[in-house]
């Protein structure tokens, strides 16, 4: 019997993350994994982790859950996509194999009776996961309800472009119902979009594909897995910044540091 998850994707309404993340673990290496440590650490304003419990909401590649462990924190990642579950436990063998401080699961952040299970954490952390749920202010509710007192909350939501959204919402949908040989379609088209201007700027500076080259600063990230997950990533909420600030502040969060611009705007909050 086929599972919910299963269903969603054979009737095109869930992109297929996980198979997305598997194709990036290929690339990933020690420089990718720094620069991903170096963010976390940036924005959660904490040069280690130690003695702290860390949650991976959609652990995805199961990167962010890696670098946490690595900065000394015990670690629980979980995810729908049970793809993205296996990325997770991948890395884990490769770095950490047999250790009892990182656990993985497959779980969903809209499954209550799955969350009663999990306690509360001392650093709660939902990068760009939250909005492709379908149901993303309820996720972002549930989300608040893991967060130890005096904890952090540290997600990243999708910016509301207006109308922009609503075009790249059409996009996202028309991707994930295409059959596989045809998603080219839409993808193609779509990378010329976003990475066209930027690559004619580099070569009109002398600096052929500096951009490319270099994207994996930041987050370390891979640009082409970025591109698809973009063009791919159904379902697709959006968000004003004011938005998740006064959602959280009304939950007794406070804003402790705010990153905006890209795609997602980044937010770390402390429950009161």
């Amino acid at each position: 019997m086929a599972t919910s998850y299963e269903l969603k994707v054979k009737q095109g309404e869930r992109f297929q993350f996980g198979e997305n993340w598997r194709h990036f673990l290929s690339v990933l290496n020690d420089e990718r994994i720094a620069e991903a440590e170096n963010s976390l650490k940036q924005m959660l304003e904490l040069e280690d982790l130690q003695g702290k419990c860390f949650l991976d909401i959609g652990s995805g590649s199961g990167l962010f859950s890696l670098v946490a462990r690595r900065l000394g924190a015990s670690v629980y990642s979980f995810d729908y996509d049970p793809s993205s579950v296996e990325c997770t436990k991948k890395l884990k063998q490769q770095y950490f194999p047999n250790d009892s401080s990182w656990k993985i699961e497959e779980g969903s952040i809209l499954d209550a009776e799955y969350l009663k299970s999990l306690g509360s954490f001392d650093v709660v952390y939902s990068w760009g996961v939250l909005h492709h749920t379908g149901s993303m202010w309820q996720a972002l509710a549930n989300t608040s309800e893991l967060v130890a007192k005096n904890g952090k909350l540290f997600v990243a939501i999708y910016h509301d472009e207006g109308r922009a959204s609503h075009y790249w919402r059409a996009i996202k949908r028309t991707y994930t119902k295409l059959p596989k040989g045809l998603k080219f379609l839409v993808l193609f088209p779509a990378f010329i979009r976003l990475w066209g201007p930027t690559t004619v700027r580099d070569f009109v500076r002398g600096r052929p594909f500096y951009t490319w080259k270099n994207y994996s600063i930041g987050r370390g990230m891979s640009p082409w897995r970025d591109v698809v997950d973009w063009v791919g990533g159904y379902p697709y909420e959006v968000a004003k910044p004011e938005e998740i600030f006064d959602f959280y502040r009304q939950r007794k969060f406070a804003l402790s540091k705010l990153k905006t611009g890209g795609g997602c705007n980044e937010f770390v909050f402390e429950k009161l």
